[in-house]
């Protein structure tokens, strides 16, 4: 059996309209993150619940564990940094209230859309960077994870 590549996500610092955590890569800190606003949410919470708490586009992803596939978006495939992947986009499958859930680069709480950014925390409520990390982390481990076949999974929670 093809054993599987784990992403985590540990947040930390709570804002009252983003959220800032650190990105590991099987256990190996990789870099800073950037979300919306956490509001609690949990994976194993009732849909309907969900919405109710839930504000469109700025709302941190369910604290859970997430499928990782690579998709081409509509969205975002014809960018630049993503032609470099042939299109394919990080998404997280199956979060409970939520579609079209990415790992994409941007800086600020508004490049999210409740999507994760990656890069580093150098400036208050921002990642910089954010491209480059984003290439780090499909070329070092998201794309030949996918070509070798192996599952990906993003283990999401707090401090």
């Amino acid at each position: 059996m093809i054993p599987e590549l784990n992403l985590y996500l540990e947040r930390r610092y709570f804002k009252s309209t983003y959220t800032i955590g650190r990105l590991s890569v099987e256990g190996m800190d990789f870099s800073d993150s950037l979300e919306d606003k956490d509001r609690g949410l949990t994976q194993d919470m009732p849909t309907g619940k969900i919405y109710l708490q839930k504000v469109y586009g700025k709302t941190a992803i369910p604290y859970g564990r997430y499928e990782i596939k690579l998709t081409k978006s509509p969205k975002f495939s014809g960018r630049d940094w993503a032609k470099e992947f042939d299109g394919l986009i990080p998404e997280l499958i199956n979060v409970p209230g939520f579609v079209s859930i990415r790992i994409h680069p941007g800086t600020t709480c508004e490049d999210t859309d409740g999507c994760l950014l990656p890069g580093m925390n150098r400036a208050v409520g921002k990642v910089l960077d954010s491209r480059r990390a984003y290439s780090d982390l499909m070329k070092y481990y998201l794309v030949p994870a996918h070509n070798a076949g192996q599952k990906m999974f993003i283990t999401i929670t707090k401090r």
